[in-house]
């Protein structure tokens, strides 16, 4: 097996019990890091395989938290979302959205007033609707958006165990067709396969051990985790577009 497979494999455990324990940041920890190991125009179908083969067993895991009339609401339109954005992937780039993500993240703590508020704002189920269509597209464009969507689960009210369970449903159903149009259009051959693989089974593993650290964290730790990772992913954000890393 090849050095870089293992290295893989390591990204994705790390990544996914980080991103279990603070809902998110999982996709954005491999963009970031991977820019580095593979080449750029591989990372978006990558990193959206990996994820696609790591979110059956948070499905698992988190069963009995699943809200499905979120999912209800969001899923429809993040499925057409997905298929656009992967379709505008393979002809176009807009990486002009990644610094409007970035801020809108670095803006989190403000509007929770640095974890003293449990909700920002208003949040109805049917706005579901327009988030899961313009999210999944632009996931499909820059591989990860994962923690925006954090604010609005948040602002629904919605529990630690809740969260992390129903985005994972939302997530795998949009990945498989993220990842079903990334391969109609060539771009999940060869080698990249098992990139995506690689990072699939380090993600597997990471998702029980971030369970074991959800369940010793409170919900108030819970939260400040979330917004202390959106701050710091968006100011990564930000500063990688602006040095072109």
């Amino acid at each position: 097996m090849e050095p870089l497979f293992l290295v893989l494999g390591f990204l994705g455990f790390i990544a996914f019990a980080v991103s279990t324990v603070a809902s998110g940041g999982g996709a954005l920890i491999l963009v970031g890091t991977l820019g580095s190991l593979i080449p750029s125009n591989a990372i978006a179908p990558v990193v959206h395989l990996g994820n696609f083969l790591g979110r059956p067993s948070r499905v698992w895991i988190f069963r009995k938290h699943i809200r499905w009339d979120i999912v209800l609401y969001y899923l429809p339109s993040a499925i057409l979302g997905g298929f656009i954005g992967a379709y505008f992937f393979a002809h176009l780039e807009l990486e002009w959205v990644i610094p409007i993500i970035a801020i809108f993240l670095i803006s989190t703590p403000f509007q929770y007033r640095f974890g003293k508020k449990k909700q920002a704002f208003s949040m109805s189920l049917w706005m579901f609707v327009p988030l899961g269509l313009i999210v999944s597209f632009v996931s499909s464009l820059i591989g990860a958006t994962g923690m925006v969507l954090n604010p609005f689960y948040l602002n629904a009210g919605v529990s630690k165990e809740e969260l992390i369970g129903t985005k994972a449903v939302n997530s795998f159903v949009v990945g498989l067709v993220q990842v079903g149009t990334y391969a109609s259009f060539g771009l999940l051959d060869g080698v990249k396969l098992y990139y995506g693989l690689s990072i699939g089974i380090g993600a597997l593993v990471g998702n029980f051990v971030g369970k074991r650290w959800l369940t010793k964290i409170s919900d108030k730790r819970f939260l400040q985790l979330v917004i202390l990772l959106m701050f710091i992913t968006g100011c990564l954000m930000l500063v990688n577009y602006f040095t072109g890393e």
